[in-house]
């Protein structure tokens, strides 16, 4: 799991606590797993034909017209809240990492940190191809296992590694942490 399900895990896990949210965990990744197994085996579903986007499998299983008018709009939706979500979450941590490394600085609105996160995506969805930007990538998956680590030896350290213990046993004792 990468990207945004990962910011939610510190959260998800104080409020459900380990055991529950371990299984939580290995249960999203079994339907992530069987959805991407149904996914290669209809990519090759009529010998000679593959599949290679969704809009053609809604039109393979639903025929040519009512395929994209019941796909197509569910990929925009779904994409649309994405880039939503992206674009006001980063936005929200640029402004964090502003006040914190810029204690004295006047205070600077969200919207403006939200456009200039959607300025770098701007620049960076015209480079040729992706293999000019397959640094960014190994940074954020580097990024991506800090920020995990970084959160749960905050917690370690805070609370000490005997009352991480108390809170797998009573995850209620998590809800002062966050």
């Amino acid at each position: 799991m990468v990207g945004a399900g990962v910011l939610s895990l510190p959260y998800t896990m104080a409020n459900l606590g380990w055991v529950p949210g371990v299984v939580i965990l290995i249960l999203s990744w079994i339907i992530t797993l069987y959805t991407l197994r149904q996914m290669v085996e209809m990519h090759e579903m009529i010998p000679g034909k593959r599949f290679d986007r969704y809009h053609e499998l809604g039109q393979q299983a639903f025929g040519e017209k009512l395929g994209l008018c019941i796909v197509v709009p569910q990929q925009l939706i779904c994409e649309v809240g994405v880039d939503i979500v992206y674009m006001v979450t980063r936005g929200k941590s640029l402004q964090k990492v502003h006040k914190i490394l810029c204690k004295d600085c006047k205070s600077i609105k969200t919207t403006y940190f939200i456009m200039i996160f959607a300025l770098v995506h701007f620049v960076l969805s015209h480079l040729p191809n992706f293999n000019s930007i397959s640094g960014v990538s190994l940074a954020a998956v580097v990024m991506s296992l800090s920020y995990s680590t970084i959160a749960w030896a905050a917690s370690a350290s805070i609370r000490g590694f005997r009352q991480m213990w108390i809170m797998v046993i009573k995850p209620q004792a998590c809800q002062e942490q966050f």
